[in-house]
This record gives C-alpha cells, structure tokens and sequence, in this order.
C-alpha cells in the first residue's frame, strides 16, 4: 500500500485485501503471474533471496530476459508485502536442476537423475540412475533403473521419501560426449 494525499493505493495484482502474504506466497504469485514456473524459492545468510524460475513449455530455456523481468516484478512486489531481504538473485534451475514435484519427474523420464534418499537403504543414500516410472504404476510413484548392464536394480520410490533429486548435465562441446 502507498498512502498519498490521504488516499490509500493497492497494487492492481493483490485486490483490496487487507492481509498480507507471506514473502513465499508473493514470489509464486508473481512468477507464476509471469507465466513461469517457480522451481524454487530460498533464504540464505547475509539476506539473500533466492529464486529459481523455469519455462513452463517443454524444451524452452529461461533467458536473462526472463530473469531480470521477474527480478523487476519482485522487487516492488516485495516491497509492498514488506519482505525483509538484502539481495534479490533470480536464476534459471541450471543443468543439474532440482526436481521437487511430480511434474518436474514426469518432465525429465528417461534421463539419469542423483537421488538422495532420507533414510538409508542398504547403507546407502544416493543413487544415480535411469528415471522410469514406479511399480505400482500409479501416481506418484517413480522408479530408478541403477547399476551395471546386466545386473541392474530398480528402487521404486516416492516423493516425501527423498530429500534431494537433481538432472544429471549432459554437456556436449563439439560433438564429443563427456
């Protein structure tokens, strides 16, 4: 809200509402608003903000076009909800991207993806593998193809069951596959 002259004026994209959002509430609101995808919004030491945005349409990268109109938007955003923050870094999700959701799996089957587990198995916690869908192939269940040719294993697994997943970069300089 901005008082001038005596009159109160609210920003277009928040209504007349007298509560405020949370900062998390108010940056998904704007990316998404954007017609982004948020992939991930944290706070780290010494007040910075950190977003990550993505395109929302298969094979579509984010540019610095993309990022600096979301970093625009969020500032005045963020300083109408009185979010408290030093920096502001918006970015794209990288070549290892962060998987978070069941739309980001589905988006990314057939890739190899590292896998960090919340309770070990095996005595074991990360694993890198093939994403394919679960068994039982039901909603929100995915599976990891891991393992040497021949004596592959499948760890089925769900999403609260993990606390980290991330793309596996493929980079290609001139042809040559690393």
């Amino acid at each position: 809200e901005v008082v001038t002259g005596g009159r109160i004026f609210r920003p277009f994209f928040f209504g007349r509402s007298k509560s405020r959002m949370s900062w998390q509430q108010a940056v998904e609101k704007t990316v998404t608003g954007l017609g982004l995808e948020l992939v991930e919004c944290e706070r780290s030491a010494g007040g910075l903000l950190r977003v990550t945005i993505d395109r929302i349409e298969p094979d579509a990268c984010v540019n610095v076009d993309d990022c600096e109109r979301v970093t625009r938007q969020l500032q005045y955003v963020l300083e109408v909800e009185g979010a408290d923050y030093a920096r502001l870094e918006v970015s794209s999700p990288g070549l290892d991207r962060p998987l978070k959701s069941d739309a980001h799996f589905q988006r990314v089957l057939g890739p190899d993806v590292d896998i960090t587990l919340r309770v070990a198995l095996q005595n074991r916690k990360k694993f890198r593998g093939r994403l394919t869908v679960g068994e039982p192939e039901e909603p929100g269940c995915w599976g990891l193809v891991f393992g040497d040719s021949g004596q592959e294993q499948v760890l089925n697994f769900k999403l609260d069951e993990i606390r980290e997943a991330r793309l596996v970069p493929v980079i290609d300089f001139k042809g040559r596959q690393l």
